[in-house]
Parts: C-alpha cells; sequence; structure tokens
C-alpha cells in the first residue's frame, strides 16, 4: 500500500490560526482548472476524497488529509480563481500566501499544471513566491493523455528547459485518468516525508 492510499480528511479550515498542528505534510497548488482534485483522488485510489468540480475554483478552504504517521497532505485553493466575489477572492490570495510562507511543517509543494497551458503567468509568479522558502517543488503536468507520446515528450522536455534556473523544482508528466506517473510522485514525496522527519 502507498502513503496516498492511506489518506482519510482529517480537516478543513479557512483561517491561519486553525491551522492543526502536524509534523510535516506536503501542499497540492495549481491553477483551479488544472486537475487538482483529480490527481488528489487518482494517487489516493479514492473517487471522492478530494472535491472534483465541473466549476474551477471551488476549493475555498485549506483541506487536510492524514497519511498517517503524522504526515499530512493539503488541498489549497486554486489561483486564476473562477467568478466569486472580490471578497472571497481577497481572501483566498491572503490565506495561500501566508500559509506558503509561515507554515512551519510544510516540506514541500506538488504543483499541477494542464501539460497542454503550462508555465502561464500565474506559475511563475507562484514559484517565484515559493521561491523564497527554500523547500523543493515538483511539477505535475497533469491531463498527459489528451497528448500523443511525442508531444508529451516534446512539452516535458521544453518545460525542464524553461525552468534550468529553478534548482529546487522537478517535473514529470501525470495522468489521472491513464493513471500514469502515480509510482514517481510517491517516490518523491516519501523521499521528502524521510529526509524531513530523520532532521526531527
Amino acid at each position: 500500500m502507498t502513503i496516498f492510499q492511506n489518506a482519510r480528511f482529517f480537516t478543513t479550515v479557512n483561517h491561519m490560526k486553525d491551522l492543526p498542528a502536524t509534523r510535516a505534510e506536503v501542499a497540492f497548488v495549481g491553477r483551479s482548472n488544472a486537475g487538482k482534485s483529480s490527481a488528489i483522488n487518482t494517487l489516493a485510489n479514492r473517487t471522492r476524497l478530494a472535491y472534483v468540480s465541473k466549476t474551477p475554483g471551488r476549493t475555498q478552504h485549506i483541506n487536510f488529509f492524514d497519511l498517517g504517521d503524522e504526515r499530512y497532505l493539503v488541498d489549497l485553493p486554486g489561483y486564476g480563481y473562477a467568478d466569486v466575489p472580490e471578497s472571497v477572492r481577497r481572501h483566498w490570495v491572503e490565506l495561500l500566501g501566508r500559509y506558503l510562507q509561515k507554515r512551519q511543517s510544510l516540506i514541500g509543494l506538488l504543483m499541477i499544471m494542464d501539460v497542454r497551458h503550462p508555465l502561464k503567468e500565474l506559475d511563475h509568479h507562484m514559484l517565484e513566491y515559493f521561491r523564497e522558502t527554500g523547500k523543493p517543488v515538483h511539477i505535475l503536468l497533469s491531463k498527459a493523455d489528451k497528448l500523443s507520446r511525442q508531444e508529451q515528450h516534446k512539452t516535458l522536455a521544453a518545460v525542464k528547459a524553461a525552468l534550468q534556473d529553478y534548482p529546487g523544482v522537478t517535473v514529470q508528466l501525470f495522468s489521472s485518468l491513464k493513471k500514469h506517473g502515480t509510482d514517481e510522485v510517491e517516490q518523491v514525496v516519501t523521499a521528502w516525508f524521510d529526509a524531513y522527519l530523520r532532521t526531527l
């Protein structure tokens, strides 16, 4: 059994003061239509662990999933939000920003990008913003099944080349539909947890 398949919903929070105490957590982030919830469900081998909506931007809070052994996955609000009131949008931006910059137990970021539209302006902003923490980022180029094998590898090579100035960032292809790339994500996240917990 993989660490993701131990996942169970733990809590949802809407304010920094309500964040639970954890030893180590890995967060999922991405544009609101990149397939973040589908990726979480695929990795956990569940159908409805994370809410999948046809309306992007429905993840409005920070959702915690317990992996056991004091490890957590965290589903963050998407950026590039759907049509929501400006007051809600401002709250999301503040909550997401403070969590990414201030959360001590956050050890790494899984960033979801649609393989057909990678490294958009908001993605670059997120990478630059998180870069200041010195923590690793692993990018999942989701919906890889939408491209031919040749197109997949061409895009992967182009994204890797564009990320040469980001030494802490790695990237892979991923498909929730075909369940492609799950083993690679598992290896990356397990290594992050193991390395961090050995330091405690």
